[in-house]
């Protein structure tokens, strides 16, 4: 795979990132902002039949990735694709998995370069799975729409493709972590919210929850983490009240809470009590504190970054704002999630839900 920051967009694509507009005092830099995209690059995922992946990962080494599949999965009548990394090394028991969703408009292999979660996640002994979206766009709110009728096609298909993976890869029902950028980490937080027994902890960057009439409510306990730039020119910091209408044929661009909101509304649902401030060097945390019967939720604010994954080796496109190196997101993400406790037994059970 070219390397994202090398990639060339075509030249209308080009045209609509320079034009400049304000919606609602909320400065868009053309569509790929409006869209709240993750990625400059258009290339799509190359085959249909399960194949070795791309062999370019950030992080991740070429022998690595090129043990990557690209796997199918049969949901609701509709193939799902996803690329599967497995760790190398065997395994005495269960591995935990983790779910990486991309940004609107990116691909699985993109969100492996933009993260360098292999590298990560083998350290680890986990196992990742790539899902890919429809039309490259998540359905991350609540309410249908013209193009997506059924806003929890997604949902299943994340539920599904766990199924799967505690059947054929042997991942652990009690370690399943769902990770996200962008529209990716809105999605995250969807299935948080929607499937509390589902995910032993979620961590969304640079996504916040959806409010208006897409509004997503944690319905459980969830270990959260959102990490945000603080000078996130695409979605900021404190939240899209009034986004916009989406270009004709794409999916609508939701209304989001802010970051902290986000948080905070898992924290009340993991009764987690009141935050404590922590400022560090390059970013600020806070930190819903824990207690018996309770699970953490954490917002951690990277000062110099944009609408980026801070730490990554890919250069963010223009107009995403400034890319960070002051956090690694990577190692925060994955030592949030693997910090927290695995689901009680009674709480991991699968249930089939594709039909192959």
């Amino acid at each position: 795979m070219t390397p994202l920051s090398s990639v060339r967009p075509a030249p209308a694509l080009v045209r609509r990132r320079s034009s400049v507009r304000r919606w609602s005092g909320v400065l868009v830099v053309g569509l790929a902002l409006a869209t709240g995209c993750s990625t400059a690059s258009e290339s799509g995922s190359a085959d249909s039949s399960a194949s070795s992946a791309s062999s370019a990962s950030s992080g991740s080494g070429k022998s690595a990735a090129a043990a990557d599949t690209r796997e199918h999965l049969r949901v609701d009548g509709t193939t799902r694709d996803y690329l599967l990394h497995r760790p190398t090394a065997p395994a005495s028991g269960p591995r935990p998995l983790v779910i990486a969703f991309h940004g609107r408009g990116a691909d699985p292999a993109e969100m492996r370069e933009l993260t360098g979660l292999n590298q990560a996640a083998k350290a680890r002994g986990m196992l990742v799975a790539y899902p890919e979206a429809l039309r490259r766009t998540w359905g991350a709110g609540a309410a249908p729409s013209r193009s997506r009728p059924d806003p929890d096609a997604d949902v299943r298909f994340t539920q599904a493709l766990v199924d799967k993976l505690v059947r054929t890869e042997r991942a652990d029902p009690r370690r399943v972590y769902v990770v996200g950028f962008s529209n990716g980490g809105s999605m995250a937080l969807r299935v948080a919210a929607d499937r509390p027994k589902l995910v032993a902890g979620a961590v969304s960057v640079a996504g916040q929850l959806p409010t208006g009439r897409d509004e997503v409510r944690p319905s459980g306990p969830v270990p959260v983490m959102v990490v945000y730039g603080a000078k996130d020119p695409v979605r900021p910091v404190t939240g899209l009240a009034r986004p916009g209408p989406a270009p004709q044929g794409q999916e609508p661009i939701m209304a989001t809470k802010s970051a902290r909101s986000s948080v905070k509304d898992f924290a009340t649902a993991g009764r987690t009590e009141g935050p404590a401030e922590q400022s560090h060097k390059g970013y600020d945390r806070t930190v819903w504190r824990p207690g018996p019967g309770t699970v953490p939720a954490e917002l951690l604010v990277v000062r110099d970054a944009g609408h980026t994954w801070p730490g990554t080796r890919v250069t963010p496109p223009k107009g995403f704002g400034p890319a960070s190196k002051a956090l690694d997101t990577t190692g925060t993400v994955l030592g949030f999630l693997t910090d927290q406790s695995p689901r009680p037994p009674h709480e991991a059970k699968t249930q089939e839900r594709s039909d192959r």
